[in-house]
């Protein structure tokens, strides 16, 4: 078993688990809370570093790097609040455009511009997602495979992630993607327990530690 001591001085390989700071209008961001609540926990033989992100266009991407060349992590899960959803949502893909329909934290508000010029279009998840959701939902918890991370700060750092993944040497081997997970109910409905999304967090991470080659069953399958 691997203990906080050992953890802490960084014995154990490291999984990054970034979230975001409030924005639109809300006081709260359930991503933020949920990787701060996982911070310094060891799983699957794996220490957890959780780290806030902000919410801008650009500077996200900037701290997102900084935490991966400092940290050289084994796996990175992204997570970002989808106000909406009910259910914690693994993203399959992240596209290579900003066009955000509100203001970021910074007051940006970018229109139809590229995350990365002259980038792919698209970058896949390296998470094993289909395993990641059959894990929550054996658990009881409300998962889903996403098909689109839209195109606010979420996906932008979702793509630059996955970016930086592909082009750094010294990230070779290093896996990653984003989570989006709902509101707290006291953001509005639908919504789920901060301690229910900490705990399907929790569950993914182990899953994604563990799991390299994604199983390949029908989403639908599963729930």
């Amino acid at each position: 078993m691997v203990s906080a001591s050992d953890a802490a001085v960084g014995r154990f390989p490291t999984v990054l688990v970034t979230g975001f700071d409030p924005f639109g209008g809300h006081t709260i961001n359930p991503s933020g809370m949920a990787a701060q609540a996982l911070h310094g926990r060891p799983v699957a033989g794996h220490r957890i570093v959780g780290a806030q992100l902000p919410v801008e266009f650009g500077h996200s991407m900037e701290v997102l790097r900084t935490l991966l060349l400092r940290h050289r992590p084994a796996l990175v899960i992204c997570c970002g609040q989808a106000g909406g959803r009910g259910a914690l949502s693994f993203e399959r893909v992240a596209i290579n455009v900003n066009d955000a329909r509100i203001p970021d934290n910074a007051g940006l508000q970018p229109v139809d511009t590229p995350v990365i010029a002259g980038g792919p279009a698209a970058y896949f998840s390296s998470l094993p997602i289909k395993a990641m959701l059959m894990t929550l939902l054996d658990a009881g918890i409300n998962a889903e495979v996403s098909q689109t991370a839209g195109t606010f700060v979420c996906n932008h750092v979702f793509y630059g992630l996955m970016h930086e993944l592909a082009a750094r040497p010294e990230l070779a081997g290093t896996r990653g993607g984003l989570i989006h997970m709902p509101w707290l109910p006291a953001q509005g409905q639908p919504s789920m327990r901060l301690d229910e999304i900490v705990a399907g967090l929790k569950l993914a991470v182990e899953c994604a530690a563990v799991t390299v080659t994604d199983i390949r069953q029908q989403a639908g399958a599963l729930n």
